[in-house]
Formats: C-alpha cells, structure tokens, sequence
C-alpha cells in the first residue's frame, strides 16, 4: 500500500500546475519502472522478472524490503518538488519571445532555417551510420580528430532536438496554433537521430518536446483543431514504431550477427520487452536490496568504476547474473551494461536516510538545472521539458560510470550557454542594424 501510495503520488505530483517538466519525467519513467512493471509482473507474471534481479528470493521479507527503499525515493523527489515549488513556479502566461534575437532571424529566415536544419540532421545521421562514431551499445569504429566524437553523441542526443524546441517555440509564437513547420521538421530529426545512434528512444525527445507544446499552448489559450493533434500523433506513432523495427533489425543484423531472415524473424522477440520490461527501476532495487555486499567500500568503488570498452559494469558483475556474457556478442564491437537506476544506485550503502537525503539532493540539483535553462533560454518551456527530461532519464538509468555525471551536466549547461550567447549577440546585431539603418 506504501509504495502504491508514493509512487502514483509521485506520478499525479508531475502533472500539478504547479509542477516542474522534471516532476513529470521522472514521475512517469518511475511509475513506469516501478509501479507499473511490480503490479503486471505480480499480477500476471507470478511474480517472475523479464531482468535479472540477482539474490532476491521472491519471499515477503526480500519483496518488503525492496519496496520500502523504493518508497523512502519516492517520497525524497515529492520533498524536493515541495520545496523548490516554495521558490520558483512556471507563470500562468508564458513571456512572448519576440525580443530574442534568435527569433527575429529565424522569422526572417524560417524556411531556409528549417531546410538548412534537416539538411545537417541528414548529414551526420548518415555519417554517423556509416563511420560508427556514436552508437548506443556499440564500441566506437571511427575515432575523428579535436574530439569531434562527442560533438556528435551531443548532437543526436539533444543537441538537434535543442534546434526542434527552438523551432516548435518560434512557430508557435508566429501562427499562434499547431502548424505544420512545429511538428514535420522535429519528429523528421528524432527518426533521423535515434535510427543513427541504433537507440529505439525516439519516444523520449519527442515526447518532451510535445509536453512542452502542449503546456504552452494551454498557457498561451490557443485553440488549435483536434484534427491537427490527431494528425501529428498519428504520423508520429508510425514514425517510432517503424524506428523501432528498423533498430531491432540493425541490432539484430550487427550486434548478434545474424543473417537476413533470422534478424527479421528476431524483430518481433526484440520489441515486445520494451514497451515496458526495459524500463529501468524496481529489478535494480531488488538486486540491491537483497545483495551483502553494501557498504562503504562498494560505494567507494562505485564512484572510481571507469569506462572501459567491452567491460561489464559493476553492477552486472557484483548484483546479477548479466545476461550481456553471451558468446554470440562480440566484446570488441559491442558495449553493454545492465543499469541499477538512482534509487538502487543510492541504496549501494544500505542506508535508508542516506538514500533519502541524496535523492533529495538529486531532486533539487535537477530543479537548479531546469530554472537555469528557464532563465537564460528565453524562458523557452519547450526547452525547460527537453532538458527536463534527459535530467530524468539520467537519473532513471543512473549507475554506470557515475562520476562521468559531470560531462552530461557539464554539456546541458554548455548548451545553455551556447543558445544565451548567440541570443545576445544576435540582439546586439539587430539593435546595431537598426540604429544605422
């Protein structure tokens, strides 16, 4: 009942007025990890898990056990909701963004702007696939000079979907509706980006993109044709589930290797966990909450755990029985790790206060970074739920390599930096362009 209780709390926290995007991501990608996965698997399953969960029995005791650690989470992130809603809430009607400066060359230039755009995407989506530079689960094959290989894996991850929040937002502003310009040119990158990186997560950006939409178009009072919504979902459902075959093939024809025919007939055997047994949560709480090994010297080695290609992780090799040892899956091509989550990452101590505080932390350090990008983005709300939500995946498939955190924050607040100085610039330009006209 605790943990029911907490964790459609969490879930119903995320879609209060007053809630942050990451209150909703993080509510949804847990409900969905946890309470969700617990309930179906109980229910209809016998209580058996699709993912290793390690030593845990199954008896009343282990059961208990985990959901008390998975509530004391949920209710650390409902503290830190309440207590950054003390501090900052989103304003009943969105500030217009016809000052920015780069709205005003986007309004100028809006056609040529999106074309160039997609062009780009195209571009290093293709090049990416062809060369092998960043693919999720895969050891890189093209190594490009001046660290050109991150610049890639921070354009298909968010960086091309920062450029489609900027776009959605500008159009909005322009049409004052749901035009074709806000939904074609973004779910067109996601495809591109996500088939590219071989990652079946075209839901995620996409999603974060429309709850950002979606909210300011509520908060702006447009009324936009339900035909237009029904369209745009539409086209974006066939879009990701085509993505989703086609990433499985390609997995199933490069990572196990197999012929033609047996990668078709894999298709369907890859796809139907996804929909909710990949969801990261409840299995990695149960592995640790039943594990004896907890206790400072794992959470000191935890947070030295270094990136080594074809490694297992430390959570594969100490908690379960990784199922990324087969010998079908060739170590020096491909990199898989089994992810614990925050919760289950935070329990490493076995402490139940010390996991509440952290989280609590957590909870807030993520407000910090939404507000942020509120502040010095245009107060942008679509861009406010993209980074929102790649804050809450993070932390949702938190555990491996996390000292490396810093280069996923350190690149969200580049990205911050990079929109609010060319904001500036481009006002000074026009500010410049005015006065000698």
């Amino acid at each position: 009942m605790l943990f029911t209780l907490t964790a459609n709390a969490l879930l119903f926290n995320g879609f209060r007025r007053s809630a942050l995007f990451f209150d909703t991501f993080i509510g949804v990608f847990f409900w969905l990890g946890f309470w969700l996965k617990t309930s179906v698997r109980v229910a209809f399953a016998n209580g058996m898990f699709a993912e290793p969960v390690g030593a845990f029995n199954g008896s009343a005791g282990a059961f208990d056990q985990a959901l008390l650690v998975s509530s004391s989470g949920f209710v650390a992130l409902l503290v830190a909701s309440l207590v950054r809603e003390r501090l900052f809430v989103y304003p009943d009607r969105p500030a217009t963004c016809s000052e920015s400066g780069i709205f005003r060359l986007y309004r100028a230039y809006r056609k040529s702007l999106v074309l160039g755009f997609l062009l780009i995407v195209v571009l290093a989506a293709s090049s990416n696939v062809w060369l092998g530079i960043y693919q999720r689960g895969m050891v890189a094959q093209t190594v490009l000079p001046f660290g050109l290989n991150g610049v890639y894996k921070w354009l298909l991850q968010f960086g091309f979907a920062s450029i489609s929040a900027l776009i959605i937002r500008f159009e909005i502003e322009i049409n004052r509706n749901l035009s074709l310009m806000a939904v074609v040119p973004p779910i067109l990158e996601s495809l591109f980006s996500n088939v590219s990186l071989l990652s079946r997560g075209m839901v995620l950006n996409s999603s974060a993109l429309a709850v950002g939409g979606l909210r300011l178009l509520g908060a702006m009072k447009c009324r936009v044709p339900l035909v237009r919504f029904i369209i745009a979902g539409t086209v974006f459902v066939v879009l990701f589930v085509a993505s989703v075959f086609a990433v499985n093939y390609l997995r199933a024809s490069w990572v196990i290797e197999v012929d033609t025919s047996t990668s078709i007939s894999m298709v369907p055997e890859m796809t139907s966990p996804l929909f909710m047994d990949r969801w990261v949560g409840i299995e990695g709480v149960m592995a640790v909450s039943s594990s004896d090994k907890l206790g400072w010297s794992l959470w000191r080695e935890a947070w030295q755990e270094k990136f080594r290609a074809g490694e297992l992780s430390l959570y594969d090799r100490y908690f379960i029985d990784s199922p990324y040892t087969h010998p079908a899956i060739d170590k020096t091509k491909n990199h898989f790790v089994s992810l614990p989550g925050i919760i289950a990452f935070l329990y490493y101590l076995g402490s139940l206060p010390f996991l509440f505080f952290a989280l609590l932390g957590f909870g807030l350090v993520a407000a910090a970074f939404e507000i942020a990008t509120y502040r010095y983005c245009g107060e942008n709300w679509i861009l406010c739920s993209l980074f929102a939500q790649v804050v809450a995946f993070r932390y949702a498939s938190f555990g491996y390599v996390p000292s490396q955190s810093y280069l996923l924050f350190g690149t969200l607040l580049l990205n911050v930096l990079i929109i609010f100085t060319v904001d500036r610039a481009l006002n000074r330009f026009f500010s410049w362009q005015s006065r000698t006209a």
